[in-house]
């Protein structure tokens, strides 16, 4: 590493604050800090040139392109003027340096060389207020992903958000088990406990133990479409369930043209993997969709073993469908007798334009308890609070030409 300057090490706080001063006195919002900053680059970066040093000046003093002219000005006026910056951006239309010039940007600087001078005689005069600039947050990548709807992300950009996935939570409101624990306020007497504890006072049950129903999660049971108009947004919500409802119990099934189970297929594997084994699993990947025939296959098959008797249950769609809306009314009564609660996730209802006239959605609606987006992470949040709310069901419209 090549030594600094002397002239820069000897007189770096003076180099430092004075360039600061000038740049502050032109109009630039420069203050101690980044003259801090500037100094440290300089400590480093070990700048062996002028035009090394400028990008140092460059890269810690300005926070603006607005600002680079009036940098450019300020430093060719303290420095000597012996570095083209148009030229050192990449300026196609960048006069060429002349010889001197060239020669001097590129050579090493002499010792005590640096010293401070004031601007120019145009330049503004000292208490000019500086200019307010906006100040700028830096952010990770993940979090500027965040913002950003699904459908344009790419299995990559998506794989990104695994991390900030992981920090939701798909909480589901309890239920009373009927395995019980023992408590000291319970409502029933633990017989059995009474009486062990008895033997140490005689066999006079001195004190009561009590006992009181376990309280565990709801099981979330989740219907998702993978047609072609939902294909970026099922990998999403499918990823979203790997990460972030591992411990709730969730129950997977994805349909277009047929309903197909995926719980096994996302257990224990990374997103990456289990996206590309879901996609394996279910054939109808990216075709059309029946909603109303999917919804009877899940009743018929699963619905009536119990695996949404209590649960919630969220449907993921568009609402477009392919078949019968009166099908789809159908099944969506049927399957709201027995399920606790159910939240419909489509994405078109970010649009403050969106009306639910598509026929699927239309007959889907009045049995929903909550329609939320999540098109985007940052929209995640209701659709989590919209799972977690413990209220009682409404009362559901009867289905029409039912007896």
């Amino acid at each position: 590493m090549a030594e600094p300057p002397r002239g820069l090490v000897g007189d770096l706080a003076t180099v430092a604050a004075g360039f600061g001063a000038a740049l502050h006195a032109a109009g630039l919002p420069v203050g101690p800090d980044r003259c801090e900053r500037f100094a440290r680059a300089i400590t480093v970066a070990r700048p062996p040139t002028i035009r090394a040093l400028y990008w140092c000046g460059l890269a810690t003093l300005v926070s603006d392109p607005g600002q680079v002219a009036v940098f450019d000005q300020i430093f060719a006026a303290v420095f000597g003027g012996v570095v083209d910056p148009a030229g050192g951006r990449g300026d196609p239309n960048a006069p060429p340096l002349p010889a001197a010039l060239a020669e001097s940007a590129s050579a090493p600087v002499p010792p005590g060389s640096i010293h401070i001078t004031s601007p120019s005689d145009g330049a503004a005069p000292r208490d000019r207020p500086p200019a307010e600039g906006p100040l700028r947050a830096l952010s990770s990548a993940e979090e500027r992903l965040a913002t950003r709807d699904f459908a344009e992300l790419s299995p990559d950009e998506l794989l990104l958000l695994a991390r900030l996935m992981r920090q939701l939570a798909l909480a589901t409101p309890p239920r009373r088990s009927r395995r019980y624990q023992q408590t000291p306020v319970g409502d029933r007497i633990d017989l059995r406990s009474t009486l062990r504890h008895a033997r140490r006072t005689g066999g006079d049950p001195v004190r009561l133990a009590r006992r009181a129903s376990r309280l565990r999660p709801r099981r979330l049971v989740v219907l998702c479409d993978i047609s072609g108009s939902m294909e970026p947004y099922a990998r999403s919500m499918l990823q979203l369930l790997y990460c972030a409802a591992g411990g709730s119990r969730a129950e997977v099934f994805t349909f277009a043209t047929r309903l197909t189970r995926l719980t096994r297929v996302l257990a224990r594997s990374r997103p990456g993997p289990a996206l590309e084994r879901a996609g394996r699993a279910a054939p109808d990947w990216s075709g059309g969709t029946r909603i109303g025939a999917a919804l009877k296959e899940f009743n018929d098959r699963y619905g009536r073993r119990g695996l949404a008797r209590g649960a919630v249950v969220l449907v993921i769609s568009d609402g477009w469908d392919t078949g019968e809306p009166a099908l789809v009314e159908q099944e969506m009564a049927r399957l709201s007798r027995v399920a606790y609660r159910i939240v419909w996730a489509n994405p078109r209802t970010q649009s403050p334009r969106y009306r639910p006239l598509v026929a699927g959605m239309a007959a889907a609606l009045p049995y929903c308890d909550a329609v939320v987006s999540a098109h985007r992470l940052t929209a995640l949040d209701e659709l989590t609070a919209a799972l977690a709310v413990p209220d009682v069901r409404r009362r559901r419209p009867p289905v029409r030409g039912a007896r």
